[in-house]
């Protein structure tokens, strides 16, 4: 049997105990040794995804077309930034000349710096050789390393800048992005430019996670590479200038070409560790959304019922309050830049937090969890006491917690608002399958009903409970004091001793409120959507958010209930926020696009309705006298009628402006302007642009702007010329304008020359036109009548005529016989001479035509 035994080769004492993926990566270093400079530095990769993501690097690296754009993705602990110093590297060892790296602090590059010197090891350069380094001297940035200068084979550098620094990118080749999920997505957006770029970024992990690089900016990305839209507020560096590029660049952006890498191997930890895993299950890191079902459809937002949850049960660990944990979560994380450890213990133990979640209509009886399609978590504040806020005030502190009430009583100093109760809305997220159906207005719609009492049953037995309130018992503080770790039972609580996970409604007691409100990082959709759900706006933050680069925004609205007070304390708050955000519109709001601007100022100008005892005056003539002199009107007429150029009236533009906006000139009767000759004003007059700003904000022509500018100054002189005129007439003498019939008297006595006639002028054509046929029939008749008619009288008449009836009878009708009779006239004496019946006829006419021609002069 020994002759068929065959002797196996011995075992490779260095393939011994390897994975399939470190054979893998032997392979892949293998193939490589003989192709530089990568062959030399994929010897620093650690794992398989770190030595595909390096050779992902080096072709973009080796196109050096200067128009794509990769990016790297991963969790925590899996070599991104070891990966990215690696690439810089290889992009020195290609002749880049001009590399630049960006990440929120140069502390965070340690790690990348430190590669980049590994990966100069693999390629033979010598410190203070081929290369230098340079320190930062910044004590905030406890020397780290900011530029690098190689000159080996010529000069080369690789320089480190703030996020912020955009315009000096005009003369770079490769930009590097690290954590790029911390900085914000506006400074993001300007860093992309005709150059390569790198960016990584880390979407989950112990320190938070985030995934709006890969949700917002890696999405518009892969819009750009299959040509797609750009958004309106993307700007891009100019090679030349380092300046903000023209509508051109940004459309040659578009074109960039995109890769996507993804690390999903650990170096930090081991493949699959338990300790990871339990960590990402406990703190939620990794909870993902599940692809939305497209055989169901979506139910209508009136379909879905909103639903109260109890977080006890929620944070209970049971299977099924434990999923649908995951799935909340999973919408924060869709939706909200960042989440922290710290975010999930406040949802689960801040005693003034509540939840709320949007679900499609679920049939009676059903086993299945419903999918959140909204999720609302509120904070209760409110209800400080006077005394409290008067100190803090006078000492310039607040106390922690409490946002909104205090915020508002330190802008205003109003010490009374504190003691309103209110409800914050800390967050509300929706599904992203589901975003712009009108879910999350739905869902705020049923909230702000339910804190206004449209959901309490009217029955005295409905066995209510309070919102937020569970039936549970819970461990007393004695309880807690003399508990140890050796005598604490730990285990999970039993399920049929917990509350319902869902409560209608209808079967809580709301909490009796006097308003509501947000906070919020101010962009154009969130604050439409605010405006749209009757929100009105009383603090604006003058500085960006460091994380986001995003205005604080803290909005209010009351609630009718009969526990509210009189609203017009927000009208008040409102008029008053008005005032200064156009104020403040040519200084730290001046980055707004009018249109934002516009909207906020309509939101500010609904609120102020709220209080029926504010009313606008209108401008009267005094007052125009005070802020504009003849001059300034006469230049301003000039420019209505294309006479002067728009730089001559640059100087009346913040008055005329103000004035508009600030309601002295609007009205039904007043200055009426389209959305885009309001823009345009508010733009020019309020924020100060000029019209380089404005072509590519409004994306119009300079000479479409000066057309539609005209027209608006057109309107405003006529207006303005309106008052003038009105004051003029005001002063002239009332008698003139035939107003006044007190002045149409002399010394008591009415004077008929400036009486008005009675009748209109038609009325008076046709009287007159009546009276000229009457006569002309009176004068026909009397021209018949003048005839001398008496000579064919017959004067014995019926002799005469019985003579000749007895002629016609005696000739019986005969034919040849003429039946003619004759009867001689013996009046020939009479006869009239010829032509007086004429002139008879020709004085009457004259007398006639006299007549008429007095009437005349006594009606002139």
């Amino acid at each position: 049997g020994g002759k068929t035994i065959q002797q196996l080769p011995p075992p490779d004492p260095e393939a011994q105990g390897q994975t399939p993926a470190a054979r893998e990566l032997a392979t892949i270093k293998e193939s490589l040794a003989d192709t530089q400079p990568v062959g030399s530095l994929v010897t620093l990769a650690r794992t398989v995804d770190q030595a595909k993501a390096l050779l992902t690097f080096v072709d973009a690296i080796a196109e050096k077309t200067l128009q794509s754009t990769v990016t790297l993705t991963a969790a925590r602990g899996r070599g991104k930034s070891a990966a990215l110093g690696v690439a810089i590297a290889a992009a020195v060892a290609h002749g880049y000349s001009n590399i630049f790296i960006t990440s929120p602090s140069p502390e965070n590059l340690k790690t990348l710096f430190e590669f980049v010197f590994k990966g100069f090891d693999a390629l033979g350069y010598l410190d203070h050789v081929d290369y230098t380094i340079i320190q930062s001297t910044n004590p905030d940035f406890n020397k780290a390393i900011v530029r690098v200068n190689i000159h080996r084979q010529h000069k080369q550098t690789i320089q480190y800048i703030q996020p912020q620094d955009a315009y000096t990118l005009g003369q770079a080749e490769l930009l590097v992005i690290d954590e790029a999920a911390a900085i914000p997505l506006p400074l993001v957006r300007k860093l992309m430019g005709l150059y390569l770029v790198f960016m990584a970024s880390t979407i989950n992990g112990y320190e938070g996670t985030g995934r709006s690089l890969s949700l917002k900016l890696i999405q518009q990305l892969r819009e750009q590479s299959r040509g797609g839209s750009k958004t309106s507020d993307e700007q891009v560096a100019d090679r030349a200038t380092g300046k903000s590029a023209k509508d051109e660049n940004q459309i040659a952006v578009a074109g960039r070409t995109l890769r996507e890498i993804t690390l999903s191997e650990p170096i930090r930890y081991a493949q699959g560790d338990s300790v990871e895993k339990w960590m990402n299950r406990l703190l939620c890191l990794d909870a993902t959304l599940p692809r939305a079902s497209t055989t169901r459809g979506c139910p209508h937002p009136d379909q879905c019922q909103l639903l109260s949850v109890n977080r006890d049960t929620l944070f209970s660990f049971h299977p099924v309050s434990e999923k649908f944990l995951q799935q909340m979560m999973a919408l924060y994380v869709a939706s909200h830049y960042k989440n922290t450890p710290n975010d999930l213990q406040l949802m689960s133990d801040a005693p003034a937090h509540q939840l709320f979640v949007l679900v499609p209509p679920v049939e009676e009886g059903s086993n299945r969890l419903p999918e959140p399609l909204c999720v609302i978590q509120l904070a209760l504040e409110g209800q400080i006491s006077r005394e409290s806020v008067i100190n803090s005030l006078s000492r310039g502190q607040r106390a922690g917690g409490d946002l909104i009430p205090w915020l508002v009583s330190q802008q205003f100093q109003d010490e009374d608002f504190a003691g309103l109760s209110g409800a914050r809305v800390v967050r509300i997220a929706t599904h992203p399958d589901y975003m712009n159906m009108g879910y999350g207005k739905k869902a705020l719609e049923l909230l702000t009903d339910f804190f206004e009492g449209k959901f309490t049953s009217l029955s005295e037995d409905d066995g209510q409970a309070e919102a937020g309130s569970e039936s549970m018992v819970r461990v007393t503080d004695a309880e807690l004091e003399s508990a140890t770790l050796l005598q604490d039972n730990v285990k999970v609580r039993d399920i049929s001793t917990m509350p319902p996970l869902f409560a209608r409604l209808s079967e809580r007691r709301p909490t009796r409120l006097d308003y509501m409100g947000v906070s919020y990082g101010l962009t154009s959709p969130l604050h439409k959507f605010w405006k749209r759900a009757n929100f009105v706006p009383v603090y604006l933050r003058q500085t960006a958010n460091d994380l986001t680069g995003e205005h604080t925004c803290v909005m209010l609205r009351t609630l009718d209930n009969a526990t509210s007070s009189d609203p017009a304390w927000l009208g008040a708050y409102a008029k008053d926020f008005h005032r200064r955000f156009l104020s403040l519109s040519s200084y730290q709001f001046r980055k707004f696009t009018s249109v934002q601007a516009l909207s906020i100022d309509e939101s500010a100008n609904a609120g102020i309705k709220l209080d029926s005892t504010v009313s606008t005056k209108s401008l009267t003539k005094s007052e125009l006298d005070e802020l504009f002199s003849p001059f300034d009107l006469k230049r301003l007429d000039s420019y209505a009628n294309n006479m002067l150029d728009y730089h001559v009236i640059l100087d009346l533009l913040p008055k005329i402006a103000e004035l508009f906006f600030t309601g002295r000139i609007k009205g039904e009767e007043a200055v009426k302007l389209s959305g885009v000759q309001q823009a345009l004003l508010y733009a020019i007059g309020m924020q100060r642009k000029t019209l380089e700003d404005l072509e590519k904000e409004l994306g119009l022509g300079s000479s479409q702007l000066l057309a539609m500018f005209v027209k608006v100054m057109r309107k405003m002189s006529m207006h303005f010329r309106g008052l003038v005129e009105g004051a003029v007439a005001e002063t002239m003498p009332k008698g003139i304008g035939g107003g006044d019939a007190e002045a149409d008297k002399i010394d008591g006595e009415e004077d008929s020359r400036f009486a008005p006639l009675q009748q209109t002028l038609e009325d008076d054509l046709a009287e007159a036109g009546d009276e000229y046929m009457a006569a002309e029939k009176e004068r026909a008749r009397a021209m018949i009548d003048a005839l001398p008619l008496d000579k064919y009288a017959i004067a014995n008449g019926e002799a005469d005529w019985d003579e000749a009836e007895r002629q016609i009878q005696k000739s019986g009708g005969r034919s040849g016989k003429s039946t003619t009779v004759s009867v001689k006239s013996k009046g020939a004496s009479s006869k009239r001479k010829a032509g007086e019946a004429l002139e008879e006829v020709q004085k009457e006419a004259a007398n006639f035509e006299g007549k008429k021609s007095k009437k005349g002069k006594k009606s002139r």
